[in-house]
């Protein structure tokens, strides 16, 4: 058993079934570069690290890092409720934002529920620690029909704070039938630290509803982020998302989605940016388990100096899930001699009548366009960079909300300006 892991289960507090679970993944270890789930990302190196449990002490962070983050918002410092940088008034009636801390404080029900899931594999032990060591996060209720005309802010803060520290958050969004609403979740770098962030998101989205939600990482350059996501999506739900990772020394998103309902469709499209040492992982894991349902996601990834980026794309169509339809892109840019990017798409299918395509590029930059940029007088460089971004960008060009569209343009400039391309 190694340093992190045993510094990670000092704080237990939980029962007697939660401590057989602990015990259980404590015995298990982490898993190892032959594990083919982890075999582009090796957990080495951080297997030696050891964190304290974040702590109760205030953290400041600077107003400017909010600034441009409106409300209605709820903000998380180093895995902590800030009630003094949050803003919750002016939600509609029937939608619910709180601290899960709160919730089960007053013994809510459903925020319990949250916490029983269970997580066996060995395969995915960062899932397994959350399970017996969360006990905050954000959760996000809004009822059937109920529509949310204004993006709902969910942020998560990592600042520096002495020893590196160890978060583990636990998230619900969950939109009742024919409910409308937009998430934006940023989790952000409030000043440098090397502290360790394990976050699951649970996503329901009931019959007829319609989530948008966009979630921006760009954590500060030395940090380490762990997140999962598991949706569900009931008949006729329309779910589309954009993820932009941008930021952290390493970083690693689990986005799982079950289409169990009828007529389900997925739209989820993302950017991987692996600039100086840093590495960034993305796994997709699509099941089709229902007719007629439909998932489309494009990826870019890009990796420069000496990063390194991994994508896994998989998509699988059920028996029984006929009509289904399933498309995968994903193209990704080499911007240096010493990066790396591994690209996986897995396409299964089990069903009949059904349509189903990926495919996955690794190249450089156009030499052609960049002849011709320079041709009219742009500098290599220049031309590099207005390239680079046009890649990018094809990924929020679709989205209607023109704020948020500058908003992601933004952020993604910011991200790009660090890579020497």
């Amino acid at each position: 058993m190694g340093a992190l892991l045993d510094s990670l289960a000092a704080p237990f507090d939980g029962d007697a079934a939660q401590r057989a679970a602990l015990d259980a993944l404590l015995q298990d270890g982490l898993p190892h570069a032959r594990v083919e789930a982890w075999k582009y990302t090796p957990l080495r190196a951080l297997e030696r690290r050891s964190f304290a449990a974040a702590g109760s002490a205030t953290v400041t962070v600077d107003a400017e890092l909010l600034a441009a983050i409106p409300a209605p918002r709820i903000v998380f410092v180093n895995g902590r409720f800030d009630p003094t940088l949050s803003a919750l008034a002016g939600l509609p009636a029937g939608a619910s934002l709180r601290p899960l801390s709160q919730l089960l404080a007053a013994a809510d029900a459903h925020a319990a529920g949250l916490l029983q899931h269970r997580y066996q594999r060995r395969d995915e032990p960062f899932a397994r620690l959350n399970e017996v060591l969360a006990r905050e996060g954000a959760v996000l209720r809004i009822g059937d029909g109920v529509q949310v005309a204004m993006p709902l802010q969910l942020v998560f803060v990592g600042a520096p704070a002495g020893d590196d520290q160890a978060w583990h958050l636990r998230q619900c969004i969950a939109l009742g039938e024919g409910a409308g609403a937009t998430v934006v979740e940023h989790h952000l770098g409030g000043g440098e630290h090397a502290h360790l962030g394990n976050a699951i998101t649970h996503v329901e989205v009931a019959a007829g509803a319609r989530l948008r939600h966009v979630r921006i990482q760009d954590e500060a350059s030395r940090a380490t982020l762990f997140a999962r996501t598991d949706a569900v999506l009931a008949t006729a739900a329309d779910y589309r998302r954009i993820d932009l990772e941008l930021g952290a020394a390493l970083t690693r998103h689990e986005l799982n989605v079950r289409l169990e309902g009828e007529g389900a469709n997925l739209q989820a499209d993302g950017v991987l940016l692996a600039d100086g040492r840093r590495h960034v992982d993305t796994r997709l894991g699509i099941a089709h388990t229902a007719r007629d349902t439909n998932c489309s996601l494009t990826w870019r990834g890009l990796a420069g100096q000496r990063g390194r980026a991994v994508f896994h794309g998989g998509i699988s169509i059920a028996a029984g899930a006929d009509g289904s339809e399933a498309a995968l892109s994903n193209k990704n840019l080499l911007l240096s001699a010493e990066a790396e990017i591994d690209s996986q798409p897995v396409l299964e299918i089990h069903a009949d009548e059904v349509k189903a395509a990926h495919g996955a590029t690794v190249g450089q930059l156009d030499p052609t366009a960049l002849f011709y940029l320079r041709s009219r007088g742009l500098p290599e460089a220049d031309a590099r960079r207005l390239l680079t971004a046009g890649f990018c960008r094809e990924i929020v060009a679709g989205v209607g909300d023109t704020g948020l569209r500058a908003q992601l343009g933004a952020a993604l400039d910011r991200a790009l300006a660090r890579v020497d391309a």
